[in-house]
């Protein structure tokens, strides 16, 4: 039975991301911050460089602002940060916008539009085997188990 290996950075920027989302909410008395998500954090394998993926609920003038707020306040969240995780080296944070999301949406609206239809459960379309779904009335493979 093996484990399932994770490597310590992967683990670390899960939790930073847990935290620097409290310390938004929380801490952070700025409100240009107040519409701003943590949605990832990649961090670096020597832990020193952290990029924070956010997104904002608002329009380009105000998310601009939000990103302003973030500059400044990321010497604040650094030093909550280091109290929080107690690590050797607290990682530099640079502050990205997540475009995951838009760009998620946009590809879902184009396959949308382009009309596919996904086939019918009933229909022969879609099925590898004569007689439904497979496998009931053929017989397992010489030493295999049913």
């Amino acid at each position: 039975m093996t484990k399932t290996a994770f490597k310590r950075a992967t683990r670390v920027a899960d939790q930073i991301r847990i935290e620097v989302a409290d310390i938004l909410m929380r801490k952070s008395k700025d409100p240009r911050l107040g519409s701003v998500t943590v949605t990832d954090v990649e961090l670096t394998d020597d832990l020193r460089l952290a990029r924070v993926f956010v997104t904002t609920r608002q329009d380009d003038q105000n998310e601009a602002e939000a990103f302003a707020g973030l500059a400044k306040a990321a010497g604040f969240i650094r030093a909550e940060l280091g109290r929080r995780l107690r690590l050797r080296y607290t990682p530099e944070l640079i502050f990205q916008k997540d475009i995951s999301g838009p760009r998620g949406d946009r590809i879902l609206s184009l396959l949308d539009s382009l009309g596919l239809q996904e086939p019918e459960p009933g229909s022969a379309q879609g099925q590898g085997l004569k007689g439904g779904m497979g496998g009931e009335d053929m017989e397992p493979e010489e030493g295999r188990r049913a």
